[in-house]
């Protein structure tokens, strides 16, 4: 197939631990799980467990872990599985260890600086081949080799056969997209309308109601990622409809578990501080920037109403009466 190749996980995680511990299993792949947690690295290392991530699940024992920046040295392939806060000042910060032609793929879901997605801030600060991976995914499906599936997105169509070689004889199959901005732009829209759906399953808990809403925010996110510069057939990949139904209608879902906090009434400000929660700051960018683009909020209304939901002194219990008004005034 090709030469072994050398593959690195900036994250030991629950995404970076799941991915990686499927390609160890592979002959042809060397594959190593970079992380800042000591504790991690050596439960990996000497006992073949994440006990932090996957308490009690076996590793590949082909499976390593390390704290030293310097493997990246070796990588032909580095995922970034870190929060999407710090993914590009880490690629900078490291990108002088890293070898030409060495392969980024981001995995985080989030914005970077200045309004731009990761992708987009990495190709401007680094000269590497970036890519994205983003589909309906859950690690915890992958540590039980479920079949699982992404999306690949890339300006470079070479890349999909090379990921496929990667990826052959595993459970993750993948789809392939050059509209890296839209594949993008979707992994964040989509946290923001699961927190939506946790907050209309936690009054209601009807399934007439759920896909009322479910249809019009489908609707809502293809027409903002299309105002956003995304092309309307990604919606149609697995980062599309197969993310946002994975992340709106499932409880393992973070954002979507902020919709139901919200939505029963014990969304407290100490919660939100206290958990990851890429929906809700997604929310505000996108809102102020649509606002900055003075579009009326007719054309958003689902972002606009959860807007306000983080604002002061809301009546959550009006929340979907309010939408209700909107769709069909």
């Amino acid at each position: 197939m090709f030469n072994k190749q050398h593959v690195v996980f900036v994250g030991a995680g629950a995404i970076g631990t799941s991915m990686g511990n499927i390609l160890a299993a592979k002959d042809n792949l060397h594959v190593t799980l970079l992380s800042i947690e000591s504790d991690v690295v050596e439960s990996i290392n000497k006992f073949h467990l994440n006990q932090k991530y996957f308490p009690g699940v076996p590793l590949q024992k082909a499976l390593k872990a390390t704290t030293d920046n310097a493997v990246l040295s070796k990588a032909d392939v580095v995922f970034l599985a870190i929060p999407s806060v710090i993914t590009v000042s880490f690629v900078v910060k490291v990108k002088e260890l890293m070898k030409p032609g060495t392969i980024l793929v981001n995995l985080a879901k989030g914005f970077a600086d200045e309004g731009m997605t990761i992708a987009e801030s990495l190709t401007k600060k680094v000269d590497f081949p970036i890519c994205s991976m983003k589909g309906p995914t859950f690690a915890r499906e992958l540590m039980n080799n479920i079949p699982t599936s992404f999306t690949l997105a890339t300006v470079d169509e070479k890349l999909y056969s090379y990921f496929n070689k990667i990826f052959t004889d595993t459970c993750i199959f993948i789809d392939y997209s050059s509209d890296v901005r839209g594949v993008e732009m979707l992994s964040i829209l989509k946290n923001i309308y699961a927190i939506v759906m946790g907050i209309v399953d936690a009054q209601f808990n009807s399934p007439n109601l759920r896909f009322l809403v479910f249809t019009r925010a489908f609707s809502e996110i293809k027409n903002i990622m299309l105002k956003f510069g995304g092309n309307q057939d990604t919606i149609f990949n697995y980062c599309g409809i197969g993310d946002f139904s994975l992340t709106s209608l499932n409880d393992l879902s973070r954002n979507r578990t902020l919709g139901l906090l919200i939505g029963k009434g014990f969304f407290t400000q100490n919660i939100s501080d206290k958990v990851v929660l890429e929906g809700k700051i997604a929310t505000a960018v996108f809102y102020e920037e649509l606002q900055r683009m003075n579009i009326p909020e007719e054309e958003y209304p689902i972002i606009a109403e959860l807007y306000k939901v983080f604002g002061e002194n809301y009546d959550v219990s009006a929340f979907v009466s309010r939408l209700l008004k909107v769709f069909h005034p």
